[in-house]
């Protein structure tokens, strides 16, 4: 091997381009959680849940800005967690990155054993068996080449928008066109309640449900790292979600309530497929599944991409062991892909062997680490953007009305695990992930004084 090919080798390949960063993003939105998990949220509130969308799309918008802003502000720090450390110091960027990494672990799971459950009616095999193949085609994936992820997910997130735009167009076309008309879906409302059937109250308690189908836009963050230009890609997806969240959640939504009344929507299945069946679309509960599978699949892709880079970027700044940052002739972190399809793997074997004790645990003690990770990513805007400000150093792109929009952004998250807590199908998750946190801000200043001994002796 020569010396300038083993130099290639020490970095990660920057082989991906804006299109592909601009459908991950864009995948990273679109998943199951609206193709299906959106008639849970239309239980709880009815056609009001516009308004929770509308919420909940702002919040991610705001933390996509932050993002922005510190990408063009500290160009090179690398993905998210980068600027936690850098606004907060080194304990934020290794609870962040651990904390995440967790999370999508148990997404892989989740996701595998969610494509395997939509395989069943075809492969006649154990679910475990069927979710451990779609683990390892994923997985070999990302093996082959970074550029081999982009191009899959790509064409997922294309299949998942052109669905989406389809489905809003013949929605739209039904309800002013060839449909019953708008005198009749008015009717439709007022016969199921109105537009606040819950009360208004309900816009509010459909948050959580809400918040967490639209998480995923900060994975552009990750994959901008591997193109030539990071902070430009972050900054062209952080403009345009707002758009996309307004397009495909509130466009999609507003034609299911209109078509579908809400009280007759089923939690669990999706209210994209009744409502293209009272469209009289022909097989759409063949048309869904396939979508939602291809979601599924993408999902899965994506978490076993995000984790590896989450060890690899930890590896690279001493938050994780050292053999996961080398990188093979591929220019991926192979170790760290391997190890982390095989954590996921494990989680599966464990909604196997423990599915009512050891797998809930790890369902519910990830549900709200999310919300933790981008108040970890608003708190380092804000301490950053004072440095910043007080240095006088120019600030190309910026969080408006700075510092009450990013204020605003706390006590909102803050605000949404509070109602959670008051929940009690959802308290055990914000005490889990309470746990989670302090167990990885212990294990932090635990790595440090052992490092300092190791140094000192």
């Amino acid at each position: 091997m020569t010396g300038s090919v083993g130099e290639d080798h020490k970095s990660l390949a920057h082989s991906l381009q804006s299109r592909h960063v601009t459908m991950i993003s864009l995948g990273g939105i679109i998943g199951a959680g609206i193709f299906v998990g959106s008639s849970a949220a239309i239980n709880i509130a009815g056609p009001s849940v516009l308004f929770t969308y509308a919420m909940c799309g702002t919040l991610v918008f705001v933390i996509m800005r932050m993002l922005g802003e510190m990408a063009v502000a500290r160009p090179g720090v690398g993905t998210f967690t980068g600027y936690t450390r850098l606004g907060l110091g080194p304990w934020a960027g290794f609870v962040n990155g651990w904390l995440y990494f967790y999370f999508w672990v148990v997404t892989i799971a989740v996701e595998a054993i969610a494509g395997a459950a939509l395989l069943a009616p075809v492969v006649p095999l154990p679910q475990w068996i069927v979710a451990g193949a779609l683990v390892a085609i994923t997985t070999g994936i990302n093996l082959m080449s970074v550029r081999a992820y982009g191009e899959t997910e790509f064409w997922f997130a294309a299949l998942k928008v052109a669905t989406i735009t389809a489905f809003i167009a013949l929605g739209a076309g039904y309800v002013f066109g060839f449909g019953p008309g708008l005198p009749a879906i008015t009717v439709q409302f007022a016969a199921h309640g109105g537009l606040f059937p819950q009360g208004w109250q309900a816009v509010f308690t459909a948050i959580p449900v809400v918040i967490f189908s639209m998480m995923g836009s900060e994975v552009a963050t990750i994959a901008a790292v591997e193109t030539a230009d990071p902070a430009k890609n972050v900054v062209r997806a952080a403009r345009t979600v707002t758009l996309r969240i307004l397009f495909f959640y509130l466009g999609s939504i507003s034609v299911i309530v209109a078509i579908v009344p809400w009280d007759q929507i089923l939690t669990g299945q999706s209210p994209f497929a009744d409502a293209m069946s009272r469209i009289h679309i022909p097989g759409a509960a063949a048309i869904m599944s396939v979508v939602v599978f291809t979601a599924v699949t993408s999902c899965l892709n994506s978490a076993i991409y995000v984790t590896s880079r989450m060890l690899h970027e930890m590896a690279e700044r001493g938050d994780a062991p050292a053999l996961f940052a080398e990188v093979s002739g591929r220019r991926v972190p192979t170790t760290a892909i391997l190890v982390s399809a095989l954590s996921g793997m494990a989680m599966v074997l464990v909604s196997v062997i423990s599915p009512e004790r050891a797998f809930v645990f790890l369902l519910q003690s990830s549900g709200a680490i999310i919300l933790c990770v981008y108040l970890l990513i608003a708190l380092s805007q804000i301490a950053l953007r004072r440095r910043l400000e007080a240095a006088g150093e120019p600030l190309p792109v910026k969080v408006w009305a700075f510092p009450f929009v990013s204020y605003a952004l706390v006590g909102g998250i803050l605000a949404v695990l509070v109602l959670m807590a008051s929940k009690p199908d959802l308290r055990e998750q914000v005490s889990l992930c309470a746990m989670l946190f302090l167990f990885a801000v212990a294990a932090f200043h635990l790595r440090k004084r052992v490092g300092t001994a190791a140094v000192t002796s």
